[in-house]
C-alpha cells in the first residue's frame, strides 16, 4: 500500500493546493491584517521514525504565544481570525507542502510536539512512528485529541493496522464534513 498511498498523497495534495490557493491567499491576508506577525507558522514536530521536521500552518495565535500543544494553549491566545481558520480547518492547508515534500501524508497520526513525551513514547512502543504523520487521522474524526495520549496512540495504531486508500478517503471526507 505504501507506493499507492504516496501516489495518492501526491496527486490529491497537488490538486488540493491548486484548488485551495485562492482560499489560502485570502486567509493569509486576513491573518496579516488582523494581528502583527507572519501569516505562516512553522513548528518542530515529531515525524516518521521520530525524526523532527518543520510542520507548516497558518498562524492562528498571537505572535509570542509559547509553543504548546493546542489543548494546553490559553484560549485567549487564539486570534478571532484564527478561530475561524481552525473551525474550517483552513489553518492546516500549508501542510499540503509537507505532504508534497514527503514529510507528511494526507492521513496518518497527527504530528505532535517533541515535548509530548508520553505520546511519543506510547507511539514508539506501538510502532506508530513507522508511519508518516498526517494532516488528519482516525483519532481526529473520532474526536480524540492529544490530551489523551494513550487513547490517541492506540487509535493511531488501530489506523495503521487497518489502513487502506478506502479508509483514507473516509477519514478525509469525515474531516471535511466535520469542519
Amino acid at each position: 500500500m505504501k507506493g499507492h498511498k504516496r501516489a495518492f498523497d501526491l496527486v490529491v495534495a497537488a490538486l488540493m493546493l491548486v484548488a485551495t490557493s485562492p482560499v489560502l491567499l485570502v486567509a493569509m491576508l486576513a491573518v496579516r491584517a488582523s494581528s502583527p506577525g507572519p501569516a505562516l507558522f512553522s513548528q518542530i514536530r515529531v515525524g516518521h521514525g521520530g525524526v523532527l521536521f518543520r510542520c507548516h500552518k497558518l498562524r492562528t495565535m498571537y505572535r509570542g504565544t509559547p509553543s504548546l500543544p493546542t489543548h494546553e494553549a490559553p484560549s485567549q491566545a487564539v486570534t478571532a481570525v484564527g478561530k475561524t481558520l481552525r473551525r474550517a480547518k483552513i489553518d492546516e492547508l500549508p501542510q499540503l507542502w509537507n505532504v508534497l515534500r514527503g514529510e507528511m501524508s494526507l492521513v496518518g497520526p497527527r504530528p505532535c510536539l517533541p515535548t509530548q513525551t508520553e505520546l511519543v513514547e506510547r507511539r514508539r512502543a506501538l510502532g506508530v512512528l513507522s508511519a508518516l504523520p498526517g494532516i488528519t487521522g482516525l483519532a481526529q474524526i473520532r474526536g480524540i485529541d492529544m490530551s489523551a495520549p494513550r487513547l490517541c496512540a492506540e487509535t493511531d495504531a488501530e489506523y495503521l493496522r487497518t489502513a487502506s486508500i478506502g479508509l483514507d478517503l473516509k477519514i478525509l471526507l469525515g474531516t471535511i464534513y466535520r469542519a
